[in-house]
Order: C-alpha cells, then sequence, then structure tokens
C-alpha cells in the first residue's frame, strides 16, 4: 500500500484541474511551482486520475470540454477588445496637428519652427511666437537626450504593462512598483504613478460587498483573543478565518478560508456549494497539514457565524490543540484581516465579470488562492510575497539558531 498523500483530496483534485485547463500549454514544472509542490507529486496525481478514468468518461466530460473551449474563445475576444481600447483612450499622440489646452502646443512650437526655418528664418518665426532663439537652439542640442529618455520610458511602460498583464489587471500602482524594483529596477513610484496614468493603465477598485454572516445566538461565544491586534511576530500564532460567497449565475460557491496573520499566507481553504460546518472543518485540515501538523496553541479568530459556533468545529478545534477566538457579532473590523483579503480577492477575481460554471469558477478560485500566496506582492510585507516572507522568517531563524 503507497504512503499517503500529506495534501487533502480537494486541493489534488484542484491542482490536477489546474493542469488540464492549460490544455498542454504549460508544463508539469511550472504549474506545480505555482502550487508550491514538487513536479512529480502533479505528474503522480495527474497519472493516477487518469488510470481510475472509466470508459466513456470523455463523452461524459464533453460539456466541460465545450465550456472550456467557449471561455477560451471569450477571454481572446476580451484580450482583443482590451488592446484596442488604449488607442481610443489615449489623447491626440504628438504630431497628430490635434491640440489640447496646456496640452502638447508648447512642445510643438520647437517642431513648428524647424519646420518652416528655411521660409521666414529662426529669429522672425521666435518673435511672432514670443520664444527665444536661445531656446530653440538649446532644444535642437538636447533633442538625442530626450530621444534617449522617450526610448527608456517607452521600454519601462511596456514592461508595466507587461507586469500589470501579468497579474490580471490588478496591480495598482504600488504593486507594479515593487515588481518593477525587485527586478532590478531604480525608479521613483511617482514616475510609476504617473506613466500608468497617463498611459491608461488602472488597476482594479474595491467593489460593494455583502455580508454573509449568521450569528447562532444559543450557541456559547468563545473569547476574544485578538482584540483587533492582527499583528504577529512567528508563525502559527494566529490564524483568523471567514467564509465568503461568489455568485454563479443564480446559485453560489462557498469559499471558506484560513490565514496566518503572521505571514498572511492562506495555510488552508475549502470550497463548495453549501455553508455547512464541513465547509470549515475542512479548511482547518488543509491548514494544520500545511503545517505538518505543529499547530498546538495557535489562535484561530473568526467571526460569530452558525460555522464556527457548530460543536463539529469546535471538537477540530480541541483535538488539534487550537484555541478558538471570536469578535464581535456585526463588527467587521473585529475580523478585519479576513474581511480586507476577501475584498481584496473579489477586485482582483470578479471584477465585474459574471460567471455560469461552477467547474470554471472553482479552478479560477483555486488559481487565484495559489497566485496570491507564491505570487502576489503584500504592502503589509513590505511588497514581498508571503511565501517569500515566510521562507526569509525561516531563514532568519536558522541563522540566529545557528549563530
Amino acid at each position: 500500500m503507497g504512503r499517503r498523500s500529506p495534501y487533502p483530496e480537494e486541493f489534488r483534485k484542484d491542482a490536477v484541474a489546474l493542469y488540464r485547463a492549460a490544455d498542454g500549454k504549460r508544463t508539469y514544472a511550472s504549474v506545480a511551482a505555482d502550487l508550491g509542490i514538487t513536479a512529480e507529486s502533479l505528474r503522480t496525481w495527474v497519472r493516477k486520475e487518469e488510470a481510475q478514468a472509466v470508459p466513456g468518461r470523455r463523452d461524459a466530460g464533453g460539456n466541460e470540454a465545450d465550456e472550456l473551449t467557449r471561455l477560451r474563445a471569450e477571454n481572446a475576444r476580451l484580450l482583443k477588445a482590451e488592446k484596442g481600447m488604449a488607442p481610443r483612450a489615449r489623447s491626440s499622440a504628438q504630431g497628430s496637428g490635434l491640440f489640447r489646452p496646456r496640452g502638447e502646443v508648447r512642445s510643438r512650437r520647437w517642431a513648428f519652427i524647424s519646420d518652416n526655418r528655411a521660409d521666414f528664418g529662426v529669429k522672425r518665426i521666435c518673435r511672432v511666437l514670443g520664444t527665444s532663439r536661445a531656446g530653440y537652439y538649446r532644444h535642437l542640442a538636447t533633442e538625442q537626450d530626450r530621444a534617449e529618455r522617450r526610448a527608456v520610458e517607452a521600454r519601462t511602460v511596456a514592461e508595466i504593462r507587461a507586469i500589470h498583464s501579468e497579474h490580471g489587471g490588478a496591480y495598482g500602482a504600488p504593486r507594479v512598483h515593487a515588481e518593477l524594483r525587485a527586478r532590478g529596477h531604480a525608479i521613483n513610484r511617482k514616475r510609476v504613478t504617473r506613466l500608468m496614468r497617463v498611459n491608461h493603465i488602472v488597476g482594479r477598485h474595491l467593489r460593494r460587498k455583502k455580508r454573509t454572516t449568521i450569528a447562532d445566538k444559543t450557541a456559547p461565544p468563545a473569547p476574544d483573543l485578538v482584540m483587533r491586534d492582527f499583528t504577529a511576530n512567528t508563525l502559527n500564532t494566529k490564524w483568523c478565518g471567514d467564509i465568503t460567497y461568489i455568485p454563479v449565475g443564480a446559485t453560489w460557491l462557498y469559499l471558506a478560508t484560513l490565514i496566518d496573520i503572521c505571514s498572511r499566507k492562506v495555510v488552508g481553504w475549502s470550497i463548495a456549494d453549501h455553508m455547512r460546518t464541513s465547509l470549515v472543518t475542512d479548511a482547518i485540515e488543509m491548514a494544520v497539514v500545511a503545517r505538518g501538523g505543529r499547530v498546538h496553541g495557535v489562535v484561530f479568530h473568526t467571526d460569530r457565524g452558525a460555522q464556527y459556533s457548530a460543536a463539529a468545529f469546535a471538537d477540530v478545534c480541541r483535538r488539534h490543540g487550537i484555541r478558538r477566538s471570536m469578535g464581535r457579532v456585526g463588527s467587521s473590523y473585529d475580523n478585519a484581516l479576513a474581511e480586507s483579503f476577501f475584498q481584496g480577492l473579489k477586485r482582483e477575481l470578479l471584477h465585474g465579470r459574471r460567471r455560469t460554471s461552477r467547474a470554471q469558477t472553482r479552478l479560477e478560485l483555486f488559481r487565484q488562492l495559489s497566485y496570491y500566496n507564491r505570487r502576489r506582492r503584500h504592502s503589509a510585507l513590505g511588497y514581498h510575497t508571503p511565501a517569500e516572507f515566510e521562507q526569509q522568517l525561516i531563514t532568519s531563524r536558522t541563522l540566529s539558531l545557528v549563530a
């Protein structure tokens, strides 16, 4: 009998679905790197599922294949639309002959002088335009430097667009700036902000949200052991969690998460089409496995929703030595970190799009959570990713123990 996998079944199935959704365009290694697992583990899971496939499965999965084909076509259409928006949105380019107040007229005067100097002379044109000949000749002398600066700026804008696109259009100026600095560019944040503004590169903004917490008034509450102090110096001392919903057509998918307050990493999650207590207990079990079972004494802070007040939830916490903590009813600030995470998730994932496929939505949630942990830069972590931040903590602790 083979060794039991340390990863939950839900995680393994979603990882296989993520690899298959790439349709051969990504290797095992690249998908596994995004998930923080080995390529061999992912390859084993894919082969195992293929071995368990029954005859006729391909036909049975035809609807899902059709859905994937439709989504790819829609994605291609949206990418083309996005490329076509920029030219319509920009102001008139230099040389177009169209001007706006305080726009390009002052810079265009030098080109006008150069175009007409043979007919009227520099001195006469400068007198009519109210400018100096010295200014014009200084402009000519520095033309090469300006051309080089424009070329550098064009390359910077191209890289900003690439970063913005690579992160699904979610990054604003602060995270784009952090990514550029991480890639070795010595660039000012104000300059990144200006370049994004004039080139109409915009990150995603917060949207209105709905509350889903339904308190169980009959269940005895746990004490508030966090008291709105969402800071921690070491891993596995404070966790927080919550449940949110994702609209899928006329139905919903529900997501329960568990975040390590120290690193902001989502160490456990569960996705289901129900809000039963198993939704939150499955997230805990995943977090325990992810932390190697070393969770005794950790404080898990939640709201007073019925799932977190249930006896089954209390039993799971007691079995793993997890200390329960709850905020007050109706106060989002008492679980602000979890609320903030869901705001960002919905802002970056939903962004006004309407979803109709549960399988595709689940896959996108899985991909986004993995991306958040391993690639998304977090402002509270000095614009490091949660995975990078944890690795730095582990390395510094190891070095201090050796010393």
